[in-house]
């Protein structure tokens, strides 16, 4: 029976389903966290075999002592995973120090967390990069946007989704952006790119080979839906476009991925941009090695008529897939800011969209920033019906003259 460490499985709070899944398939499975055991639901305390709580998950020689103490009680591990971005490094500092080998080790984290490292990847699968500055003073900034032209995106080379990222448009932006930098935090600058973003979700088995594929569409910028406190949206595809199916296998294939879901992150041109490519063109953002964040997971099962929570589970206890495939649908997500003159209210939302409504909650404040404050899942059979369902949510009040 294989033994599995899960990392900080009750958060985020739909990650219980992955230790649901788990242990459905027969595996020990094992928690770390730092919440007390009675605070946890009921749905993950039945999902697991032993918890373990920790003062602080970001005290790694408590989180050590505590994967000793599974080796101890029930022998070797085979598997240790959080699936969360920001545990990554703490994953694969683990899995070596243990020899735990079914996952990225710590010389692997540089090429799957380092945005500038990144870009060497894209382009041996064939795939288009912005160019790129590191961060270093205002006179290597400026030689830099002199070649690529205003504006340009700063964030850390090493960063979690659109968290500190800021797109400049002059030398007076630059100038401040370089007076509040963060100390000590490697910055990476890169030519700006018209585009939406498109994503390859999939998870891989041992081979490098998907058993599952999907993907989203970000019509707006997650940036500039933190920065200017704005809606969200984004939605899972009903079909997987053939270039961005494509350019995900190659990706997978140039960073020898294998016993993962992932989500990479591709640019679809909007315009015509020289250096990358033509309208509708796929080009490089970002790999990241873990299930999209927030309700994605969910809304791929609404999407494709699964479980990606089992389907993950069953690469990890048989290599492949135990599901049949589904009918497919657009899965939308609408994120909804506080404060706005909505014209349909919560409860018309409700009333005029309850069959196709999945998912409805207020989204933690810890979230907010990236996802709006009050949330519908939904799906649709067709394009037109999910672009007028964005039409209707997000529309405001017309003001009076």
């Amino acid at each position: 029976m294989k033994n599995v460490v899960f990392i900080s499985p009750n958060f985020p709070t739909n990650y219980w389903q992955f230790c649901r899944e788990l242990r459905n398939n027969g595996l020990n499975v094992l928690g770390v966290g730092d919440a007390p055991y009675d605070e946890l639901t009921g749905e993950l305390k039945d999902s697991l075999n032993e918890y373990y709580k920790v003062d602080s998950l970001e005290n790694y020689d408590e989180v050590y002592r505590a994967v000793a103490y599974f080796i101890f009680r029930y022998g070797r591990i085979d598997w240790l995973e959080s699936n969360n971005e920001y545990w990554l490094e703490r994953d694969a500092r683990l899995r070596t120090d243990f020899r735990i080998t079914s996952g990225f080790q710590e010389g692997d984290i540089p090429r799957i967390k380092y945005k500038s490292r990144m870009k060497e990847f894209y382009q041996k699968a064939g795939i288009p990069t912005a160019r790129y500055h590191l961060v270093d003073d205002e006179k290597g900034c400026l030689k830099f946007i002199k070649e690529v032209g205003w504006p340009v995106v700063v964030k850390p080379d090493n960063g979690v989704g659109a968290s500190d990222t800021h797109k400049l448009s002059s030398e007076t932006e630059l100038g401040a952006f370089l007076a509040r930098r963060m100390e000590g935090v490697p910055y990476i600058m890169e030519e700006f790119i018209h585009a939406e973003v498109n994503s390859y979700d999939a998870i891989i088995d041992s081979r490098g080979e998907p058993i599952f594929e999907t993907g989203n569409v970000t019509p707006m910028s997650i940036m500039d839906i933190v920065n200017q406190e704005d809606n969200s949206i984004y939605y899972i595809v009903k079909d997987l476009a053939a270039d961005t199916r494509r350019a995900g296998r190659a990706t997978v294939k140039s960073f020898d991925v294998k016993s993962r879901f992932v989500h990479f992150e591709f640019f679809r041109l909007t315009q015509d941009q020289a250096g990358m490519g033509k309208k509708g063109d796929v080009v490089a953002l970002e790999v990241n090695m873990r299930p999209c964040g927030g309700f994605s997971p969910d809304m791929m099962n609404y999407a494709s008529s699964t479980n990606v929570y089992k389907i993950w589970a069953d690469m990890v206890a048989f290599d492949h897939s135990t599901l049949e495939p589904g009918e497919h649908a657009f899965c939308a997500y609408a994120g909804r800011r506080d404060g706005k003159p909505f014209a349909l209210s919560h409860v018309d939302v409700l009333a005029k969209y309850s069959e196709n409504l999945k998912m409805v909650a207020r989204i933690p404040d810890v979230l907010s920033n990236a996802m709006g404050n009050q949330m519908y899942v939904a799906t649709f059979k067709t394009k037109r019906e999910l672009d007028g369902f964005y039409r209707d949510v997000l529309k405001l009040k017309k003001k009076k003259l």
